[in-house]
């Protein structure tokens, strides 16, 4: 059996910051928490959005990304969400990792150091390149077609 090499992302943990990990072993993505100074918290009010510290500074290798994504859990039960989801971290990046979060709840949510905010996803880049056509035409026919937007309907 081929085995593949897995990739080394190096990463810098501010102190009392957890490194991410997956909360069930058949669990794709790894959870991230929140890393605030002792005896803080973080309030989103309803309709607002917040950069929520992870004390976590990453070394991803070439040819990887990183991408977060909203915990199920936070959006059904508070409305807790990310706005720019799934956000990408590229490899070049060299600063803390911050989660960005949007309240689109009723009430006001509270986070405190340790918290599970995101899910962290480390993905591969596909190098490709644009093959530019003279026409619509010359592009393959589909069943779908141009059709979008509840073309293939709502259920």
């Amino acid at each position: 059996m081929e085995t593949s090499k897995q990739p080394n992302v190096r990463v810098h943990r501010a102190p009392g910051a957890k490194l991410p990990e997956r909360a069930t072993q058949g669990a794709a993505a790894m959870d991230v928490a929140a890393c605030l100074p002792p005896d803080t918290e973080i309030v989103i009010p309803p309709g607002e959005r917040i950069a929520v510290p992870t004390g976590l500074t990453f070394e991803i290798p070439p040819g990887y990304f990183i991408s977060l994504r909203p915990r199920s859990g936070l959006a059904l039960k508070h409305g807790v969400t990310l706005p720019n989801t799934p956000a990408t971290i590229d490899a070049d990046f060299r600063g803390e990792l911050k989660v960005i979060l949007a309240n689109t709840g009723a009430a006001d949510f509270r986070i405190v150091h340790g918290d599970r905010v995101a899910q962290l996803l480390l993905e591969r880049v596909i190098d490709f390149q644009w093959h530019e056509v003279e026409s619509t035409d010359e592009l393959g026919a589909s069943e779908r077609g141009a059709g979008g937007f509840g073309s293939t309907g709502l259920a």
